[in-house]
């Protein structure tokens, strides 16, 4: 065997070794955020598991780097078999102390054209924590839907957005379904947090001068609305989706996902069904981007430039100096793609 020979090998080896030393290394990183966000006891004990897992992590690839033995692995291996069986056994909950705004899950019942809806929410917000309580039961008749918007509220910069889906109806109301976090009380959302089953799903109903209005006014954020044009039957299909999606929430609770279930995942794959073919697109997961990605698959007013459509559509200011205003639907829909002077659609969809 040559020189040469020998040192690929070595080199060989020691990438080897390196590999294998990345892989425990995130294997602990991961083990510490499944152990700070999981386990019971309190932030001391999280806090103490965490470290503890990472320095069993951290000592394992000490040892075997100084006496070259792969068998001073096995007690770190054993470790993450055990805390992969813990984690399994982490299921979602109905009942936890939740937070007032996430305290009831939106039910319904279809009965022909007739949808009724319980637990509608329709709080009146002062401020983000000063606020009045209030469920509602209401009914739509499916054959008086007119419109679908999509509303994107930025709260964290460019990139990320909370999506929302608006059903106009020809009475003039409104009715937005929103995916969110379902927080306990005092809790609040973290985005890591919600890739280590920290958070249940949440699927609210509620007025638009309630869920749009705490958004802009309330909390601050920055939003953009817009027009999809849907055919009425597809409208119809998507609005029977999110009753779907609540009948499997009431049958069976879900962890929210900030990767895989979150407020644009479980609405595209929605309408995915409904609109066959659509395409994968990184805007889904940077969800800030989804009004540019509906812009290109034609989803949106047509005849208009995207930036025409985004400000157009964006309806903060609108919204806020829309606070007291009983008609807040219409007013800050006045002259945005799709809606005329008085915030009312102007164009028509077909049934097909």
């Amino acid at each position: 065997m040559t020189f040469l020979s020998l040192r690929a090998r070595s080199v060989l080896a020691t990438l080897g070794k390196m590999a294998v030393s990345l892989i425990i290394l995130l294997t602990a990183l991961w083990g510490a955020l499944a152990l700070w966000y999981q386990l019971s006891g309190g932030t001391a004990a999280q806090g103490i598991g965490a470290l503890l897992w990472v320095a069993l992590g951290v000592a394992s690839i000490a040892l075997w780097w100084m006496r070259g033995d792969m068998r001073v692995l096995l007690p770190y291996a054993a470790g993450f078999i055990l805390l992969l069986v813990w984690w399994s056994f982490i299921t979602p909950k109905q009942e936890r102390v939740w937070a007032d705004d996430v305290a009831r899950n939106v039910t319904g019942t279809v009965k022909g054209n007739l949808v009724t809806l319980d637990n509608v929410r329709n709080f009146d917000w002062r401020s983000d924590d000063d606020y009045t309580v209030k469920w509602e039961q209401r009914s739509y008749d499916l054959d008086e839907l007119r419109t679908v918007d999509t509303a994107l509220s930025y709260w964290t910069g460019p990139y990320i957005a909370h999506t929302l889906i608006s059903f106009g109806f020809a009475d003039g109301r409104f009715l937005t379904f929103s995916i969110e976090i379902r927080k306990e009380k005092g809790e609040s959302f973290s985005a890591i947090g919600g890739f280590f089953k920290h958070f249940e799903m949440s699927l609210i109903a509620a007025d638009e001068r309630d869920i749009l209005r705490v958004r802009t006014n309330a909390r601050g954020e920055d939003m953009h609305l817009y027009r999809v044009m849907m055919p009425k039957t597809a409208m119809r299909s998507l609005f029977l989706a999110y009753l779907d999606e609540a009948q499997s929430l009431k049958a069976k609770p879900q962890f929210y996902n900030t990767l895989t279930a979150n407020c644009t995942t479980i609405v595209f794959e929605m309408v995915r069904r409904i609109v066959p073919g659509l395409p994968l697109d990184y805007r889904l997961m940077a969800s800030g981007y989804l009004d540019r990605y509906l812009f290109d698959v034609q989803g949106l007013v047509p005849g208009l430039s995207f930036q025409q459509l985004r400000d157009g559509g964006h309806v903060t200011a609108r919204a806020r100096a829309a606070n007291d205003d009983a008609d807040f639907s219409h007013t800050i829909r006045r002259g945005m793609p799709g809606y005329d002077e008085a915030g009312y659609p102007k164009l028509q969809m077909p049934k097909q």
